[in-house]
């Protein structure tokens, strides 16, 4: 007899088509479980392909720290002027301080003679100044350093120099300044300059400028600051030129303006 002809009981039959017999009647639950997840599922399948998670070390990122730097950092800078804002702020309301200001009482050409050749010129020039210094401050007292003082053209031509002496300018005060600049000694000057000299004397006047330099100490109540460097600069005149041994008039001091300006310097700019 052959295999295909073999008769079988019902419940040992082999099924058709390979199907998963069915569990006899009676069996164990357990085991009819067991037996129907036999088969692996998909996902079971994609998760046996896929690597093993291996968590990566964190490390500390350098850019978040060169952020907070720079946060504080702005933070310190912005506070630091807020509070001298502040202290500027009670400073004026307490002192209400104001600039000195000056003005140039007289000045006039006593000796100016332009000498030599093409090659070689010189400047012979005296020049008698009068300044006066006003303090409109209430509470300032001001302290000033000998004062160096410089004449010159509007073109930039150099004449001479002089100085004002120390002093100390008390609160509401006004202080009369006089020197000699020049000395009557010589000074040579080149071509260009010595032309245009020669170009503003046929008009017999000289537009000039007087320059003053020094160091400005302020005593405000119990409080003194450093000192700080300051330059008075007059424009404006027009002096009339000697002619021979006699000085020439005084210049009108109605338009000369003086401009105070103080010298700060902050690492290599002065402001």
């Amino acid at each position: 007899m052959n295999n295909d002809d073999r008769v079988y009981p019902s419940s040992t039959k082999p099924p058709a088509n390979g199907a998963v017999p069915a569990p006899p009647p009676g069996a164990n639950n357990n085991n009819n479980a067991a037996a129907a997840a036999f088969p692996a599922t998909k996902a079971q399948l994609y998760n046996a392909s896929r690597p093993a998670y291996r968590p990566q070390p964190r490390h500390r990122s350098r850019r978040s720290c060169c952020c907070r730097c720079c946060l504080w950092t702005t933070f310190s800078i912005i506070l630091l002027l807020f509070l001298l804002a502040i202290a500027g702020a009670v400073l004026w309301v307490i002192y209400r301080p104001h600039r000195p200001n000056f003005s140039v009482s007289t000045f006039q050409i006593s000796q100016f003679n332009l000498t030599g050749s093409s090659n070689s010129q010189l400047i012979t020039s005296t020049f008698n100044l009068t300044l006066i210094a006003r303090n409109p401050n209430k509470k300032l007292v001001f302290f000033y350093d000998p004062i160096s003082v410089s004449v010159s053209t509007d073109r930039g031509t150099h004449l001479g120099d002089g100085t004002f002496p120390a002093f100390t300018h008390s609160t509401k005060n006004t202080t009369t300044l006089k020197t000699t600049i020049g000395g009557g000694g010589g000074q040579s000057i080149d071509d260009a300059s010595a032309t245009g000299l020669k170009s503003d004397l046929k008009k017999n006047s000289l537009p000039l400028k007087v320059q003053l330099d020094t160091k400005v100490k302020v005593k405000m109540g119990s409080l003194n600051t450093k000192k700080v460097p300051i330059r008075v600069t007059c424009t404006g005149i027009n002096a009339a030129v000697p002619t021979g041994k006699t000085p020439a008039t005084p210049a009108s001091t109605g338009k000369i303006k003086c401009k105070v300006d103080a010298r700060i310097k902050i690492w290599k700019w002065t402001l």
